[in-house]
């Protein structure tokens, strides 16, 4: 399974935790900010991303506990110029407003909302 397919395969399978994050989210819920899902970012397949921001968000299970791996993957992040927040999958269902919070706060003093996506172009001629 390529990494398209695996990020495609991880957004089928969100945990509770992760669809709850993504309610807030989604669509420019939070503030009007763009953030996506379940997105490669060169070897790695991070949980959320806002990349005006240069912002990750993840999402943490008991599997992440004491982890050597995600300092490895986090410091490979942080080098390609992206900060990266965790929180526990538990505190982003029983403190869902603080993490929002937080995640605002990150993102600092750029809360303007990010463009709209742009239309795709039709076929034919330009009047």
């Amino acid at each position: 399974m390529n990494q398209t397919q695996r990020a495609r395969a991880l957004r089928q399978t969100m945990t509770d935790a992760e669809r709850l994050h993504w309610r807030h989210l989604r669509a420019h819920r939070l503030h009007g900010q763009k953030f996506r899902r379940q997105q490669p970012i060169g070897p790695y397949i991070v949980d959320f991303v806002h990349f005006g921001a240069r912002l990750i968000v993840e999402a943490d299970g008991r599997q992440h506990n004491g982890n050597a791996n995600d300092a490895v993957r986090d410091a490979w992040l942080k080098r390609q110029g992206f900060t990266v927040l965790r929180f526990w999958n538990d505190e982003i269902l029983l403190n869902t407003e603080a993490v929002l919070e937080a995640i605002l706060g990150a993102l600092g003093k750029n809360t303007s909302p990010s463009p709209p996506a742009p239309l795709p172009q039709g076929r034919g001629e330009i009047a």
